[in-house]
This record gives C-alpha cells, sequence and structure tokens, in this order.
C-alpha cells in the first residue's frame, strides 16, 4: 500500500534532480487518506454534473446551454479529481507527455470552446458539437493510460469499416 501511495502521489524515489515546482508541490502535500476523499468528491460531483447537465438537456429555450455548462463543468471536475492522487504538477506533466498532448490540447479547447457557444456566441448547435468533441477528447485521453487500449479501439474501429 505504501508503494502505491508513493507512485501516485508523484514520490518515486527520484528527489534528487526535483525542480521548484516539485518543491512547492511536495511542500503542500496533502495527506493520503484526504486525498482519496478529495478524489472521491471531485469525480463524484463531475459525474453528477454531467448526469443533472444530461437531464436539463431537455428543458426548453435554456436546456442545450445549461447541458453545455453543466456537461463542461462535469469533465473539469474528473479531470481535476484525478489531481488530488497524484499532485497537480505530476498531473500536468501527464497531461503534456508525448502520448495525449494532443488529446489534451483538443479536450481544453474544447471546454473553452463549449462555454464560449453557450454564453458568448448563444450557438446552441456549436455547444452540443463542442459537447460530443469533449466527449471523444476526453474518452482518447483516458484511454492513454491504459495499456494498450487506444490500440485496440483503432483495430475495433477498422474491422468494423
Amino acid at each position: 500500500m505504501d508503494k502505491l501511495k508513493k507512485v501516485l502521489s508523484g514520490q518515486d524515489g527520484n528527489s534528487d534532480n526535483m525542480d521548484i515546482l516539485e518543491a512547492a508541490n511536495q511542500a503542500s502535500t496533502l495527506a493520503w487518506g484526504t486525498r482519496v476523499k478529495a478524489f472521491i468528491a471531485c469525480a463524484v460531483l463531475g459525474v453528477v454534473c454531467s448526469i443533472l447537465g444530461s437531464c436539463l438537456l431537455w428543458v426548453p429555450t435554456a436546456g442545450l446551454a445549461l447541458f453545455a455548462v453543466l456537461y463542461t463543468l462535469g469533465n473539469i471536475c474528473s479531470l481535476a479529481s484525478t489531481m488530488f492522487l497524484m499532485g497537480p504538477v505530476k498531473q500536468l506533466k501527464r497531461m503534456c507527455a508525448k502520448e495525449r498532448a494532443l488529446a489534451t490540447a483538443i479536450m481544453l479547447i474544447c471546454l473553452v470552446l463549449t462555454l464560449c457557444a453557450a454564453f458568448w456566441w448563444k450557438n446552441n448547435g456549436l455547444a452540443l458539437l463542442f459537447c460530443v468533441l469533449q466527449f471523444l477528447a476526453f474518452a482518447w485521453y483516458g484511454l492513454s493510460y491504459i495499456p494498450f487500449a487506444r490500440d485496440a479501439v483503432i483495430k475495433l474501429f477498422s474491422v468494423c469499416m
């Protein structure tokens, strides 16, 4: 269990090459129990926001905008929940890693564009399109953490076509 705590919190034994961000991250760490509780709370909040947004999709006039906002907020909470387990610096480094940088960029751009389409441009069709792209980018991002999952999905779709 201690090994799991060390790996998820970023303390894998390489403390020789610690830069300023890692030192700040280590100085402001939470206790393991607090991290797990915050992870669960943030993940549940993300799921609740996404489900609530899906339920409000069918409300006349403002339903699509409410869906876009709550779905985006749910994705942000879900993404932030993993930061509690491994720390914000390590999470950001993993998000910007070569194998998931494109999915991360598309996901973050779609998060911003969904909110712009819902509030600024007031275009429900674009907001819905960006929500779909958000979902696909978030799924592709999540698959990057599972070994060979992306390859399996690509193979599955190539067989289907």
